[in-house]
């Protein structure tokens, strides 16, 4: 498996991940975690989807995208504020151009087999280590995230611990936290797998 970032699709490949990412998500969210998302056309897309995030995929070595996050600066407005403000034990956040968001992380843990590392699938720490990776290649320290409390014990586990910003809180479904979570280069040899590869050297040498 691999690790690659999308920031604006271009090629015909990148189009068709981006596509397959968001039926992921749709197949995770709507069908298997029973969220209250929106779905077109088996496509789960909101509006963040329209601000110009950077997409973190897992590929399998059938070229098939088993898990994806997606990236937006902070200071851009973030979804905790606007869809979440519930989960913050403070009225507004405190960012910082070194802080990005972290939204819609999933892995399809079914089509990720049976491989694991210390008790957890590959796919799950290689999807960790390459939003560690990607944020430091890119300039940021810190990744803001809203999740569950069952995700917050896979990061503990995984030796990445989330600092909670407030209480769990129900919603819909799921038993909701906020937190944020470091991005730094002990982190990342922490997280990685030993399969673990990634395009974003390729991708800071073609922008310099």
């Amino acid at each position: 498996m691999r690790i690659v970032g999308i920031s604006n699709p271009e090629t015909e490949a990148e189009h068709r991940l981006t596509h397959d990412m968001h039926r992921l998500r749709a197949r995770i969210f709507r069908g298997r975690l029973a969220w209250n998302v929106r779905c077109t056309s088996g496509l789960e897309i909101d509006s963040f989807d329209e601000l110009k995030p950077t997409y973190i995929l897992c590929i399998d070595r059938s070229d098939a995208v088993i898990g994806c996050a997606r990236l937006l600066p902070a200071t851009s407005g973030t979804m905790l504020e606007r869809v979440f403000p519930q989960l913050l034990e403070s009225a507004h956040l405190r960012v910082h151009a070194r802080m990005i968001e972290s939204s819609r992380f999933c892995v399809d843990t079914e089509a990720a087999g049976r491989q694991q590392q210390s008790g957890l699938h590959t796919a799950t720490l290689a999807m960790f280590a390459g939003i560690v990776e990607w944020s430091i290649l890119n300039g940021y320290s810190e990744i803001l995230t809203a999740t569950d409390v069952r995700l917050e014990r896979i990061l503990r586990r995984a030796g990445w611990p989330l600092k909670r910003l407030g209480s769990p809180i129900q919603i819909n479904e799921t038993r909701s936290i906020a937190g944020s979570l470091p991005a730094d280069w002990v982190s990342f040899d922490r997280l990685r797998p030993g399969t673990y590869s990634s395009n974003f050297s390729t991708l800071k040498k073609e922008a310099a």
